[in-house]
């Protein structure tokens, strides 16, 4: 797991002053897969640090997501919840259970900047490509996601 050092590092690198309780949600966005909201981050972190507020969960992970350290993801029943990795990818969303899984696929990325080089938005600059897919997981899929 992440040292207390490179969880300093990390919130530093990105302009933001290391506080215990910032590492302190750092650590549990960066221990969860499960791309997790404000609430279920506030009841993680809220067991080693008492008596820590949600406004200063939500306004770490604000200062966090504003400086580009985590991602915000919307589902698609408009549920905030939030992703620490930090390389590209995308987003597998099932639509039965708000479940939110990484997808990494370099190929995938190739056709959608190419396809996209290609194309002209009038009066939209692209900064960057994610997809979400939405659908169901196999209850194979998620059977083996409960174990992690």
């Amino acid at each position: 797991m992440n040292s207390v050092k490179d969880l300093a590092a990390m919130i530093n690198e990105h302009g933001i002053k290391p506080t215990p309780q910032r590492m302190a949600v750092l650590k549990a966005l960066l221990g969860s897969h499960r791309h997790p909201t404000a609430e279920e981050l506030f009841k993680k972190v809220s067991r080693f640090i008492p008596g820590i507020s949600q406004t200063t969960i939500y306004n770490t992970l604000e200062a966090f997501a504003t400086r580009g350290l985590v991602r915000r993801v919307r589902t698609e029943s408009d549920v905030m919840r939030y992703d620490a990795v930090a390389d590209h990818h995308h987003h597998l969303f099932s639509e039965r259970s708000d479940r939110i899984e990484d997808y990494f696929d370099p190929e995938l990325d190739r056709l959608l900047e190419k396809y996209f080089s290609e194309k002209d938005i009038e009066g939209f600059r692209i900064s960057r490509i994610q997809l979400q897919l939405v659908g169901t997981f196999s209850r194979m899929a998620t059977e083996k996601a409960s174990n992690i």
